[in-house]
């Protein structure tokens, strides 16, 4: 399990929030699957920290406010969100 520093935001913060306004915006029926968002953040070469959010996103097809209430609950959860941001 990735260790995040808590003293100051990290690096990728708002990474996800990128990652969600990329997906949402190229999304023609306004929902996304899991694997779409794994697929961009592999492809986007984010860090460790930001994909261990995404590989603890539950299975499913996800609206985008869903999405961000899973994600930030995990962010949350963890307590990254000073870290890496919440997503909306």
């Amino acid at each position: 399990m990735a260790r995040i520093s808590p003293s100051s935001p990290s690096q990728d913060f708002g990474e996800l929030q990128k990652l969600v306004d990329d997906l949402f915006r190229e999304s023609a029926t306004g929902t996304v699957k899991r694997v779409d968002l794994v697929v961009r953040a592999e492809v986007n070469d984010l860090s460790d920290e930001v994909m261990e959010v995404v590989d603890l996103l539950p299975a499913g097809t996800y609206h985008r406010a869903r999405l961000c209430d899973q994600l930030n609950s995990i962010v949350t959860a963890h307590g990254w969100a000073y870290l890496l941001g919440t997503v909306s």
